[in-house]
């Protein structure tokens, strides 16, 4: 028998899902998703390994994707809001099977990120405090967002808003002061554009350098996803996610391709320390090295500062956004039922605790490591926020043509996404592109490197298994474009 779980919702008088959040926290939840350590710590590397301008080309090419999957996923999110999101469009558009692989794919995507952050964290506070423990620091961050997300969405919505601004106004300080910088009216002589022709700049390596930042660029924009789940609680989704998509775009990459350009033009790509820029090296951050360079001796204790809390953003929007989708889940089935429940404030406790328990994960920081649980953590994640990404595309691609399909008017959307088909399209292959070179080092040597191979695949067959798996037990089909469902989805959970 063919499930039809993505057309039918429990429906309850109980609890529902509070519309907490206002247009200020929609547009701080997906800038400040993009703007952290892949902005902070990554560009530096970016810069070193395909010079100044391999690496502008690597972002900007990036941005525009993101742009059309946040205008694919603004389409879907301001006409059907729903904290599943993404395995409830890719349920009721393409096939319940995807929908159950994705929602999966996407809770353990930011259930492990919740983890590797809080093991961050802990790499980060050890600056200030060298001999302290692990686990305590992971377990009172822990505690933090947790308490931040079980108040209310409302707590939510406005604990990421500040940590936001915290990061939004160092970008502006380090650009102003970047720009004064460049013309010579801090830091001693103008240094002007001739650090963009430096060796061989302004590329350097290749194509393959490109291609590589190419890939590390995907993962510094994950997280503006986060607003397709938030737009479930929005109180005005189709007036918010709209404004909130418009203005994080250009912010975003405003704020990447002018920090880049600024970091490019003051210090050259071959300069070593440009390389360390990881969560152990904050001395030898980007943006420290700037700073430094401008006069500002405090500068490795501030960006730390800021890095930590960018951290701690990205732990409280995972938390956030997979006890939603695990919710969603087990709203429409495919999941155990007992984490739909929601308690009288409308957060979905059961859902939001066994979250919390992948987050403890962290706490094997204190027994292996700091640096090497961080960096398996975000291995064991891999590719899933361009999985994500992807199901966006094609369940945004099928959106439009059911639309039409049945008869439905365009006009009647209340957003509607610009050059449709081109853009959920482009978005598809550079995906591709990305999923399949994520680790192409590993079969260009003599011997291809299989561990270098399954740390970077993994995902993908885990993927497979989920979505075929479940096509197999419940027997799932492509969803005919005239069967495809319009009709609104549930907020409500289950009755405890």
């Amino acid at each position: 028998m063919q499930d039809r779980s993505n057309q039918s919702h429990t429906t309850t008088t109980g609890p529902t899902l509070k519309k907490g959040l206002r247009a200020r926290h929609m547009t701080m939840i997906a800038l400040g998703g993009s703007i952290g350590t892949g902005l902070f710590l990554a560009s530096g590397t970016a810069i070193s390994t395909a010079g100044p301008g391999g690496a502008l080309l690597a972002y900007a090419a990036v941005g525009i994707m993101v742009y059309f999957l946040m205008t694919s996923l603004g389409e879907l999110a301001t006409f059907m809001p729903d904290s599943g999101s993404f395995n409830t469009y890719a349920a009721r558009f393409v096939d319940p099977a995807l929908g159950f692989a994705m929602g999966w794919n996407f809770w353990y995507n930011w259930a492990v990120t919740i983890a590797a952050e809080l093991a961050a964290a802990t790499v980060l506070i050890k600056y200030w405090f060298p001999d302290s423990s692990s686990m305590l620091w992971s377990l009172l961050f822990l505690v933090l967002i947790f308490a931040l997300n079980i108040l209310s969405v409302k707590g939510y919505g406005e604990s990421e808003y500040w940590f936001a601004i915290i990061k939004v106004a160092t970008v502006i300080i380090f650009l102003s002061v970047g720009v004064l910088m460049i013309f010579g009216i801090l830091g001693g002589e103008a240094v002007g554009f001739s650090n963009f022709t430096v060796g061989d700049a302004p590329f350097h390596g290749g194509f393959f350098a490109v291609l590589g930042v190419f890939m590390a660029a995907g993962f510094s924009f994950q997280g503006t996803e986060l607003i397709g789940v938030a737009a479930g609680e929005s109180e005005n989704p189709r007036e918010n996610v709209p404004r909130a998509i418009r203005q994080v775009f250009w912010r975003i990459l405003i704020f990447y391709i002018l920090a880049i350009t600024v970091i490019s033009l003051i210090i050259p790509y071959t300069h070593p320390n440009l390389l360390k820029g990881d969560l152990e090296n904050i001395g030898v951050s980007p943006f420290t090295l700037v700073f430094e360079k401008a006069g500002l001796a405090i500068a490795a204790s501030v960006m730390n500062a800021v890095i930590l809390t960018s951290v701690l953003s990205a732990g409280n929007s995972g938390m956030y956004a997979s006890s939603r989708v695990l919710y969603a889940l087990a709203r429409d089935g495919k999941a155990p039922r007992f984490l739909g429940k929601l308690n009288k404030r409308g957060i979905p406790m059961n859902a939001l605790l066994v979250t919390t328990a992948v987050g403890m994960l962290a706490f094997l920081a204190s027994l292996f490591g700091d640096g090497i649980v961080y960096t398996w953590l975000l291995n064991a994640s891999g590719m899933c926020g361009f999985i994500t990404w992807l199901g966006i595309a094609i369940s945004h691609y099928r959106f439009r043509r059911a639309y039409v399909a049945q008869g439905r008017d365009l006009r009647d959307l209340p957003y509607r996404a610009r050059w449709f088909p081109f853009g959920p399209i482009f978005a598809f292959v550079l995906c591709i592109i990305v999923i399949l070179g994520q680790n192409y080092q590993a079969f260009t040597g003599d011997q291809i490197d299989w561990s270098g191979a399954l740390v970077a695949y993994l995902s993908v067959p885990l993927f497979l298994i989920l979505w075929l798996g479940y096509k197999w037990i419940k027997k799932t089909k492509v969803v005919p474009l005239q069967e495809c469902d319009f009709t609104p989805t549930e907020s409500s959970g289950i009755k405890e």
